[in-house]
């Protein structure tokens, strides 16, 4: 175990681990901090993340869930299962009616992380029934699974009867846990979209059901590049962000940036994922409507169009360059050199 603090100050961090039998970070070493908080995509504390200390690859990102359910070890290590054997057993429709699970073969399946005490969560069911509907009448072969975060019962109930999908029963609170164990959920709502495989295909479920209404792009491929949106915004805190800001009054401009900075994208992501790791950074382009002046705002930067920049929010942190053109060459020695830390950061 290594422990990584964050303390405000030397003598609580000493406090703390003065208790703790495993190793710690040093309270002075911010720096590495802040790289494993971005490697890891940190979002709250406490996190416990288990790592096959071999290859460095994660095991589980939901290290307090498996504590808590096996709190004797005797799962230990706690490698990840594949879907259909977490999901095995019975699934429920809100008017009573079983299903084994086995029905799902040949689908691609949304599971739904939501619960009824959560308005976020109530809005975003009552976009995702049209959007299942669209995608049911279009003939694709899709399911969606309930993962409930109800507090009770009836409210379980309650909720449930708004969704014409499928849901793990309340009572199985075993598998609900695993499957939030299994996708390392941090917060609802959340939808996580598989293949027929059981492979992720997105995570980001959520803002790709709320910015493609028709369903066009379902079933959702990540893009390199995205337009930055109210309702992906909430990724800008999971890592840091290459953002281009461009002057979206020209029509041509935002789909010129994201051609611009697509190759870029493309071959940062496949030197990871050949890795087996999730890509450092994550590529925006912004255009100009209320929401990218607010992140101008709070960020500090200047009004300059077309600007590129990358946001470390975890680490409070930007890196800025502010010139007239910006070509694909400028774009990749950026990233290069903020991911062999040769950039300055100046502070949020």
């Amino acid at each position: 175990m290594v422990f990584v603090s964050s303390d405000q100050d030397q003598r609580h961090w000493q406090d703390f681990v003065r208790d703790m039998p495993w190793l710690a970070l040093p309270y002075k070493e911010k720096h590495r901090k802040l790289k494993l908080w971005n490697k890891y995509r940190i979002s709250n504390i406490p996190s416990l993340i288990f790592l096959d200390a071999t290859t460095g690859k994660v095991v589980c990102r939901n290290g307090l869930l498996v504590i808590r359910d096996d709190p004797e070890g005797l799962e230990f290590p706690w490698g990840p299962k594949p879907f259909r054997e977490v999901i095995a057993g019975p699934l429920l429709r809100n008017n009573g009616q079983s299903l084994e699970s086995s029905s799902l073969e040949g689908s691609h399946v949304g599971v739904y992380f939501s619960a009824h005490w959560c308005p976020p969560c109530r809005s975003l069911t009552r976009v995702l029934v049209e959007s299942y509907r669209k995608i049911k009448e279009a003939g694709q072969k899709f399911e969606i699974i309930f993962v409930s975060a109800d507090r009770s019962e009836d409210s379980f109930k309650q909720y449930f009867s708004e969704m014409p999908w499928l849901a793990v029963p309340y009572t199985d609170e075993a598998r609900r846990s695993r499957l939030n164990r299994l996708y390392g959920i941090q917060g609802i709502p959340t939808l996580i979209v598989l293949d027929p495989q059981g492979e992720v295909i997105t995570r980001q479920g959520r803002a790709e059901v709320l910015n493609d209404e028709d369903c066009r792009g379902f079933p959702w491929h990540p893009k390199p590049v995205l337009e930055l949106s109210d309702s992906n915004a909430v990724q800008l805190n999971e890592g840091p962000c290459l953002v281009l800001f461009v002057d979206s009054e020209d029509d041509g401009e935002s789909e010129a940036a994201k051609q611009l900075i697509q190759p870029i994208a493309e071959k940062i992501i496949a030197k990871y994922k050949a890795k087996e790791e999730e890509a450092p950074l994550l590529f925006f382009v912004a255009g100009e409507d209320d929401m990218t002046d607010s992140l101008r705002d709070y960020t500090n930067l200047p009004e300059a169009a077309p600007l590129l920049t990358i946001l470390d929010m975890s680490a409070r942190a930007k890196y800025v360059m502010d010139v007239e053109e910006i070509t694909p060459a400028i774009v990749e020695a950026f990233v290069n050199d903020f991911l062999a830390e040769k950039l300055k950061p100046e502070p949020i």
